[in-house]
C-alpha cells in the first residue's frame, strides 16, 4: 500500500489475505478469507499479474490456518499452527510474501 493523499491509501498488486476468525471460528473463517482471496485474484489479474496464486490465512490471534488458491483450485493446511509456533508462523507468512 501506499499513500495517494492525506486520508487514502492506494492498493498496490499483488495482495494476499489475512482474514481474522469470529469468535475463535477458524473453521467458520475459511469461507471468508476465501472470499477475500477471490477478490484479491480479481484485483491481482486487473493490475495484469499473470500469476493467479494467491495466498490467505486465518487466525483467531492465538490459532493459524494457512490457505492457497492457485485458479480455481483451493487448498487449506491441514494444520493449524499455535501462537506457541511463533517461529513457523513468521516461517510461513515470510515465505509467502517471499513467493509473492
Amino acid at each position: 500500500m501506499s499513500r495517494k493523499g492525506a486520508s487514502q491509501l492506494l492498493v498496490e498488486d499483488p495482495v494476499a489475505a489475512i482474514v481474522e476468525a469470529k469468535r475463535e471460528d477458524i473453521i467458520g473463517g475459511i469461507a471468508q478469507c476465501l472470499a477475500g482471496m477471490l477478490a484479491a485474484q480479481i484485483f491481482n489479474r486487473a493490475a495484469g499479474r499473470l500469476e493467479e496464486v494467491v495466498y490467505g490465512a486465518v487466525t483467531s490471534g492465538s490459532e493459524w490456518r494457512f490457505m492457497r488458491l492457485d485458479g480455481t483450485t483451493v487448498v487449506v493446511d491441514s494444520d493449524e499452527y499455535s501462537i506457541s509456533q511463533l517461529g513457523k508462523i513468521i516461517g510461513i507468512l515470510t515465505q509467502t510474501l517471499a513467493v509473492a
